[in-house]
Order: C-alpha cells, then structure tokens, then sequence
C-alpha cells in the first residue's frame, strides 16, 4: 500500500513531468491493447480453412458463378474478399498469374489490418522504461543539488526523499512497460495464427482455381 501511496506523491512533486509521461503511455497502451484483443480474439476466429472447402467445393464442381456467390456472402470474413476477387478473375478469364496477383493484393491488405498498430507496444514499452529512467535521472539530480545549501541535519531527510520520488518513475515504467511487453508478444503471436490460418485457405483456393481453371473456362466457352 505504501508503495502506491508514494507513487501517488511522485505525480505531485516538482518532477512530475516524467510520471504524467508515462502515464499518457500507458493509456495509449491499454487502448490498444483493449482494440487488438477484440479485434484478433472476438472478431476474427481461426476458421478460414473450413471456409475454403465450401468454396473450393463449387469451384471442383465447375460452377464458378455459385463460388463467386458464396463468397460474395462472406464478405465480413477476410476469404471471402480474397475468394471473391480470385473468382472473379477467373470468371473474366484472366490467366492463373492474374488470380494469383488479384488474391496476393487482397491478401497483403488483410494481413496488413491483422498486425496493425500491434508494434506500438513494443514502442511504448520502451519508451515507458527509458522515461522512467530519465526521471529518476533528473530527479537525483535535483535532490543532490538541492542538498548542496541545506543544514547537515536536513541533508539525509531531504535526500532521502529525493531519491525515493526519482527512484518512483523507474518502478513505474516498469509497471507500464511489462504488462505491454507480454500483450506485444501474445497480439503477435495470435495476428502470425489469424495470418497463417488466412494464407493457408487462399493458397487452398487457388490451388482449386489453378487446377480446375481450363475445364471451367472451357465449360463457359461451349456454353457461349
């Protein structure tokens, strides 16, 4: 307890710049990490691979137009998009390089939105570590020069104090920056598994689209 308290007396001493620092830091922090958590853990699931076997169902079938359909109704789903533009391709006749290029730019965009901002934390951390040290620094500063004038009775109280102020911007840089360090670790871990899921069930499609892509395009050729 006596140790919040004192961190409670560093947002009021006359260095205080450096606690309001962190602070801001570690709001800017948790933001992100409450955004992330339910973006990448409520909002997106490590489905996509069984969304692909619906899809590549149809396109083994020949019927690229109920493909191209039921990926137009998985839009909120980061295949559909992908599968949807990779389909469409096909059906405009495009070659396998073009589907190939039309899915790697969706895909570069949706792995793109998965690890976004998850890298300022790391950034964060850090700069709630090397803030937290500056205090302390500037702090100990103070307190040596401002002992230099005191009474030899006060010097002791007053360095004491001093330092115990300065020594509060270390300890609570580190109270921001590990919290901020292991979400970094656990957001990264699960975009890498959202990704992974997402490349895996596109390469899945296209693989369909590559094999089945010459009896398709003859199919809509007789039928013209």
């Amino acid at each position: 307890m006596e140790f919040f308290l004192s961190l409670g007396r560093a947002f009021t001493s006359t260095d205080s710049f450096w606690m309001w620092m962190i602070l801001a830091a570690q709001v800017v922090s948790i933001a992100i990490i409450a955004e992330r958590s339910i973006a990448l853990f409520v909002n997106r699931k490590t489905n996509q691979k069984d969304l692909s076997k619906m899809i590549a169902e149809d396109i083994r079938s020949g019927d690229l137009d109920k493909a191209l359909r039921r990926s137009l109704r998985l839009q909120k789903e980061p295949l559909g998009v992908v599968a949807s533009a990779g389909i469409q391709a096909a059906i405009d006749m495009g070659g396998k390089e073009e589907i190939q290029l039309k899915m790697d730019e969706i895909l570069l965009e949706e792995n793109s939105r998965v690890e976004k901002r998850i890298g300022f934390l790391a950034m964060f951390a850090n700069v709630a570590t090397l803030v937290g040290l500056l205090g302390t620094i500037t702090g100990l500063i103070h307190s040596f020069a401002g002992i230099a004038n005191a009474n030899p009775a006060e010097k002791a109280m007053i360095l004491s104090q001093g330092i115990s102020l300065a020594m509060n911007t270390t300890a609570y840089g580190l109270i921001v920056a590990v919290p901020a360090l292991i979400m970094y670790a656990v957001l990264q871990n699960r975009a890498s598994r959202l990704s992974d899921d997402l490349n895996k069930a596109a390469l899945n499609l296209f693989i369909q689209l590559g094999f089945h892509y010459e009896p398709v395009t003859a199919k809509k050729g007789r039928s013209v």
